[in-house]
């Protein structure tokens, strides 16, 4: 501001302001002076221009007034935005450049109706014939069946995984809308024909992609073996495609992921009831997806202060995996670490919620039990989980993992804000398709600047702490100026599929009912079937094929040519 109002200033200031009368220009002024000499004219052109200034004396002055403005550009645009205030109408100055200065709506971007999810087909896409980690396995392998023009199998899902749930997608997802609502863009089948298989020469070939393959990869490495074999099962399909892709695959993406991807009518309904539960003790609740399980601390190499037990517990969990790199002892001041359920409350009480405001807390066993819960709590008494509104018809769900992170799914996603302590799958997932549905409140920590502010937050009074809290996290509360085109994960940040202007009532499936389009969060073995259905060229030059294939963590991909 300061700079526009010093532009402003020097904008007004002239020649005529410099000498106080009308006048003449620097070229007027000394042709006038030849005139005189020439006629012997004893005039002047100018009353005050007795002798003409010397182009030195001019731009010296100019230079000095210029300083003059500088020095005191921050008290004139003070003084100006302080007459503003009382003497501008008050419509017109809160339309001018309030956005820099405003408290943040904690409940809600006041930008939110200006943005709609916009996946629809493009003119040239041409149609052919964990569990949050699954879903992103699976709407992959959507996508590179649209690449190589080949038919996808339903994928099967994992059930050797760490969750250890037998359920398999049609136990999650609903199978009949998933195939239909993709049909103009893939074609699906629930599994490969007896006969087709009976007639090959050789079992299905398996093999894995590297992770963030490109659209090139596929067409090089895994084309020709489907054209040789016929039946190809991609295994580890998680995170198996490249994050940067074509707008159209992009907006594809979108699709599957949002609209195509729908729980079974039980799990939604279920999970209606719940929100319907909380809108009933409050127009407005949070819901908090916290993860705060040992596997996960374990995981991330985080350290509370929970002496040597808490270290040797960890550690012994962290020898499930041999890849991972030594520990520093920096991790939570570098921002690696999840917030305790204690840091969560503390941000959201400094940012400006109530002690009265409902939680709805996600997640999963809680390291340390109730007694890491209890400062949560206290902080804010209105605590609720799907255990504790659900009750004992919670039961029938409880031996399966992931239709219970389905139910979390569909609370955290219908919530008016959404807050997560990490940077896991389902808190991208959840970014991504709440930003998809018009940028709802959405706060990630900015988990750098925040966990040192935390841990030296007994060094400051409330007011300071809440205040630093707050500039924390501008940028990291779901405003629509985070999204921009490149940035991040494409799950998280799914700027092709973001359109600004009015929602137009989205056509064929692009149903908009998002209370049944929701997901959970284990590790998926998906096997994705191509099949080539004729000698037609794709979009992308391939012949149409299918491929069969899980995704996720286990996943795999098979490919079948038609006879």
């Amino acid at each position: 501001m300061g700079k526009t109002s010093g532009i402003g200033l020097l904008n007004n200031w002239n020649i005529d302001d410099v000498y106080g009368t009308k006048p003449c220009s620097y070229v007027g002024l000394l042709k006038l002076q030849k005139q005189q000499q020439q006629h012997n004219y004893n005039i002047s052109w100018c009353k005050f221009q007795r002798k003409p200034f010397s182009w030195s004396f001019v731009c010296g002055l100019m230079l000095f007034a210029l300083g003059l403005i500088s020095l005191f550009t921050g008290h004139v645009a003070s003084d100006l935005e302080w007459y503003s205030q009382r003497l501008m109408k008050p419509s017109f100055y809160l339309k001018w450049d309030r956005s820099h200065r405003e408290p943040i709506n904690i409940w809600k971007s006041k930008y939110s109706r200006l943005y709609h999810g916009c996946s629809k087909r493009g003119p040239h896409f041409a149609p052919s014939g964990g569990l949050n980690q699954q879903r992103t396995g699976i709407t992959d392998a959507v996508v590179v069946a649209r690449i190589l023009n080949a038919t996808l199998v339903v994928p099967e899902l994992d059930h050797h995984s760490f969750w250890k749930d037998e359920s398999d997608f049609k136990d999650i997802f609903d199978v009949d809308w998933f195939i239909s609502s993709l049909a103009k863009d893939v074609t699906i089948v629930k599994r490969v024909p007896d006969k087709y298989m009976r007639s090959l020469e050789k079992p299905p070939y398996t093999m894995r992609v590297p992770r963030k393959s490109t659209p090139e990869d596929y067409m090089d490495q895994v084309l020709p073996i489907l054209l040789r074999r016929h039946v190809v099962q991609l295994t580890k399909f998680d995170y198996r495609l490249a994050n940067d892709l074509d707008a159209e695959l992009q907006k594809l993406r979108c699709r599957v992921n949002y609209h195509a991807l729908r729980f079974k009518k039980p799990i939604a309904e279920f999970g209606a009831q719940l929100v319907t539960r909380m809108r009933k003790m409050s127009k407005r609740f949070i819901a908090i997806h916290l993860r705060f399980e040992p596997d996960m601390l374990a995981f991330s190499g985080c350290y509370y202060g929970g002496g040597d037990k808490e270290k040797n517990e960890l550690a012994e969990i962290r020898k499930r995996w041999t890849t991972l790199p030594d520990l520093t002892g920096e991790e939570r001041k570098q921002g690696k670490c999840p917030l305790t359920p204690h840091e969560v409350g503390l941000m959201l009480r400094a940012l400006g919620f109530c002690n009265d405001t409902y939680l709805y807390v996600a997640s999963g066993e809680i390291y340390g039990g109730e007694k890491t819960l209890q400062p949560l709590r206290q902080l804010f008494p209105n605590f609720y989980t799907k255990e504790i509104l659900a009750k004992e018809k919670l039961i029938p769900f409880l031996p399966f993992s992931s239709r219970l992170a389905a139910i979390d799914y569909i609370v955290c996603e219908e919530s008016d804000v959404f807050v997560t302590n990490n940077n896991g799958n389902m808190a991208k997932i959840l970014t991504g398709k709440r930003r998809y549905m018009g940028h709802k409140r959405t706060i990630r920590p900015n988990g750098k600047r925040l966990s040192a502010l935390l841990m030296s937050r007994h060094e400051m009074d409330w007011v300071t702490f809440s205040k630093k809290v707050k500039s924390c996290q501008r940028g990291f509360m779901g405003e629509p100026e985070e999204v921009r085109p490149g940035r991040g994960d494409f799950h998280e940040f799914p700027s092709a599929c973001i359109c600004k202007g009015s929602f137009v009532k989205p056509h064929d499936n692009q149903t908009r009912d998002f209370k049944t389009e929701t997901e959970t969060e284990t590790d998926l073995e998906e096997t994705t079937t191509f099949s080539i259905h004729g000698n037609g060229e794709s979009s992308t030059g391939f012949n149409n094929k299918t491929i069969e294939g899980p995704t996720a963590t286990a996943a795999a991909a098979a490919i079948v040519e038609d006879q």
